[in-house]
Formats: C-alpha cells, structure tokens, sequence
C-alpha cells in the first residue's frame, strides 16, 4: 500500500507532504481501489468487482478493470482519462501520465492487452494496444501510438510508433524530461535538407546553372519553410520557475 504512497514523493517534485498525497491524489485512490477490486475479481466475486472499479471509477476518472494485474510502486500522474484494459499486465515502478490507454485490439477471450514492464514510463495521452510488451525501462513519449513490442530501455514517438533512441542506463530524473525526447520526422527532414544543399552545392561549383537562375527558379518561400522547420528543437531547460 505505501511503496505507491512513496513513489509519488519520488516521482512527482509536486509531491509536498504524506497527508496531501494521501488524501489529494486519485492516481494513489484509483490503485487502492483497484486492489480491492482485484481481490474480488480473483475470489470470483466478479460483479461486486466490477462495481468496485465502477466506483472507482466515478470517484477519480480512472478507469482499471479489476482483471488488470498492477505491481508495486506503481504511479498513476494526474490520471484523468487513463483506461487500462482486463489483461493488463504492469511491473514495478511504472510511471502513467494522464490520458493513457492500455487498451485491446481482439474480441478474443485470452491476452489481449499490453504488459508494461518495471520501470517504465507511459507518456501523457499515448495509446498501447493489443498484447504487446513494453520492456523494463522503455520510455513511451507523449501521444505516441504503439502497436508492437519496445524492446528494453528504447524511447519510442509518434503514430505509429517508432523506436528513435536505446537507453543506456538513464537516471530516474531524465524520465520526467518529456520536452527531450528525439523527434524521428524532424531528423528525416534535416537529413534531406542537408542533402540537397549539398547537391546544389555540387551542380553549382559545376557550373551546370548560375545561382541567380537557380534563385530564379526555385521559390523563397519554399526556403524559407523549411529553415524555419528546422528550427524546431526542444527548448532547454531554464530552471526553476
């Protein structure tokens, strides 16, 4: 009961005294409710389960089925709009901001829902479907959709999801960086814009046209939308505010 109570002082800097997380956090509720719920769930008391998840429900906007199987420390952020699905499976330690789904993609009786692994983070508003593993320490970025497994420590973006970064061994702290994670489109984009200034680069030094034809031919405003997409980088950390 008190490692989630803990792992909100360790993972929210919000987090000022025991009593206002006990009383003042629904993340914290909705698992102690669920626990109750579950209980119930396994001695076969299935309705009153679900009437406890319902109420549960009602009281914190979360919503957990009583079959889902949660570990220890685990911390529900926020957790407005959260849905976690019946044969949920998550580790130790996972960290779930607001709005996540671990959610189904069957009508089959049998595992049809994400196993979240100890240690990981599930991003504000990301969607995990279907019976897919999200390995220990992986971090799933803000409204990514993920559709297979992660392996270990990965950083996965974006709809559909995609792996950009393997994690070696980052500290507790980093998870909470959200405005850090490495955008894939972005990366792409420069890529090819270094590559065609390079080939302009080439054709000029060539003489296969003037650069006041090129200029002629080729929209300013084209240049300058790609310019001013490129200058999209996460902004740095000012700190405290």
């Amino acid at each position: 009961m008190f490692d989630n109570v803990r792992a909100v002082f360790a993972k929210d800097p919000a987090a000022r005294n025991i009593f206002e997380v006990i009383l003042c956090y629904p993340g914290l509720h909705a698992i102690w409710w669920h626990r109750l719920a579950h209980a119930l769930w396994v001695l076969k008391l299935k309705t009153l389960g679900r009437l406890v998840s319902n109420f549960s429900r009602f009281l914190t906007h979360i919503e957990i089925h009583p079959g889902a199987r949660i570990g220890r420390g685990v911390f529900i952020d926020h957790g407005l709009g959260v849905v976690i699905g019946e044969t949920t499976e998550i580790g130790d330690n996972v960290l779930i901001y607001q709005g996540v789904t671990l959610g189904g993609t069957s009508l089959k009786k049998t595992k049809r829902h994400p196993t979240v692994e100890a240690n990981a983070v599930i991003g504000a508003g990301a969607k995990v479907l279907g019976a897919v593993t999200i390995g220990p320490g992986a971090k799933i970025g803000t409204l990514a959709v993920v559709l297979r497994d992660v392996p270990a420590g990965a950083t996965v973006v974006g709809n559909p999801g995609k792996i950009v970064r393997l994690g070696t061994g980052e500290r507790l702290s980093s998870l909470l960086d959200h405005n850090k994670l490495p955008d894939p489109v972005l990366d792409v984009v420069r890529h090819l814009d270094n590559r065609i200034n390079a080939l302009t680069k080439l054709m000029l030094d060539k003489q296969c046209f003037s650069e006041e034809e090129f200029k002629r031919q080729h929209m300013q405003e084209e240049e300058g939308f790609i310019e001013t997409f490129l200058e999209q980088e996460p902004q740095a950390d000012s700190g405290p505010k």
